[in-house]
């Protein structure tokens, strides 16, 4: 039975309104007091107005947030008594972390924290941060951690553009600093969690709980790109190998494909950095990363060696790619591996054309021409990148009149049968 929280007495604050805080407010809007807060202006605008564009939440579930406000005005969250921090935690060009929203994040909530307040973190970080990184900065308030404020880690397990699997039917991790800050954020989440709470034994255990999460995923991935890599070469299909595969009965169900985003594409990063300021390096991780990314340009020296079977280069080649964000059925395109096919498609002198139905982001100064209509028989070669549900409904037939007689369809997550392209992942 969920213990009993009075509910009058808790005001809740969640720091930045992405793609983990967002649905994260909104359900604890249903229950609490809750500011949402974010620095863009516009985002703050559009919510208002009952629109994501991360396409999250619907308007329909931010009607029903009746006790959610939502604001861009940091004087506004100083009521509050407990906050949340869900701002992302990229990396940076050396793949190092990039800890700025963060510490800026940290800033806001010391200029507003008072006795007795909570500070929830559910930014990726690696082991250790929150007391390394965050704590410090709270301090800077005049108030001693443990004594006059408490913090927890709460890691964020959001999977964009699943319908599925939605913030209540994921088991919520929690931790905290001391007992009485760990039960009232416990009593907290399972207002809004039906799959269940668990407590870990302390802070850092939660965070690093956190960061090998997607840091696996990765590894696995990475396994199935060098198979695929491998099978290639022999004339085997990869698709045709795992699922033969997996009919062992502990086989795990792991696909080849690009590996972009702000999860499974940065996260192990945080985890090497504190490996590596351990004075250890981590060989496996570091070569996961490696292998996957890696596939990009894996994928396009495939599609130029096809052209060069029939004595042509990619030199002036109209090459249209479908899907541009980082993984299907999400708006997201940050850190999306299709970029850096674009890129080796340049290299290679070839005309590129984007269309991703789901994007609304403003994509000036890129080194493509974005399509909105599909014109019939005008590409020499169609890569399917992101088989968002809109793109697949197309159907195989539709998308094979786009090509030019000869041309060549790249299915580069096997989303259709072997015979219906030219080559796939």
């Amino acid at each position: 039975m969920k213990g009993k929280l009075p509910d009058r007495q808790i005001k809740l604050c969640v720091i930045g309104l992405g793609y983990v805080g967002l649905p994260l407010a909104v359900e604890l809007g249903k229950h609490f007091h809750t500011t949402g807060f974010d620095i863009n202006k516009e985002r703050i605008r559009e919510l208002s107005n009952n629109k994501d564009v991360t396409l999250e939440v619907t308007k329909q579930d931010l009607r029903e947030a009746k006790s959610l406000t939502l604001t861009s005005s940091a004087k506004q969250i100083k009521d509050a008594n407990i906050y949340i921090v869900t701002v992302p935690t990229p990396i940076t060009l050396s793949l190092k972390p990039d800890l700025g929203p963060l510490r800026n994040a940290c800033r806001t909530v010391a200029n507003v924290l008072q006795r007795g307040d909570i500070v929830v973190f559910e930014s990726t970080v690696f082991p250790g941060a929150t007391r390394e990184i965050c704590i410090p900065i709270l301090e800077k308030s005049g108030l001693k951690f443990n004594k006059d404020f408490s913090c927890g880690y709460s890691p964020e397990r959001i999977n964009p553009g699943d319908s599925k699997m939605k913030l209540r039917d994921i088991i919520k991790v929690v931790s905290a600093s001391n007992n009485k800050a760990l039960k009232k954020i416990k009593l907290i989440y399972e207002k809004i969690i039906d799959a269940g709470i668990y407590v870990a034994e302390s802070i850092e255990v939660a965070e690093a709980a956190k960061v090998i999460e997607n840091t696996q995923r990765d590894l696995n991935i990475a396994l199935m790109n060098e198979l695929s890599m491998i099978f290639n070469k022999m004339g085997l299909d990869t698709n045709e190998v795992l699922s033969a595969a997996n009919t062992k009965w502990n086989f795990l169900d792991f696909k080849p494909g690009l590996v972009g985003g702000h999860c499974i594409g940065v996260d192990p990063y945080y985890l090497t950095f504190k490996s590596k300021q351990l004075n250890l390096i981590p060989k496996v991780i570091l070569a996961g990363r490696r292998t996957n990314n890696s596939m990009s340009k894996f994928g396009v020296e495939e599609l130029k060696n096809i052209f060069l079977k029939s004595n042509l280069s990619l030199k002036g080649k109209k090459i249209l790619i479908l899907g541009l964000a980082f993984k299907e059925d999400c708006t997201d395109i940050r850190n999306s591996k299709v970029f850096d096919i674009i890129d080796y498609l340049n290299k290679e002198k070839a005309l590129v054309e984007i269309y991703d139905p789901l994007i609304n982001t403003d994509l000036e100064e890129r080194t493509f021409e974005r399509v909105y209509k599909l014109d019939k028989q005008n590409y020499h070669a169609v890569i399917l990148a992101v088989p968002h549900k809109k793109i697949i409904k197309m159907g195989i037939k539709k998308i094979k009149t786009l090509l030019l007689p000869n041309g060549i369809f790249f299915d580069l997550k096997a989303k259709f049968k072997k015979h219906e392209s030219n080559f796939r992942l």
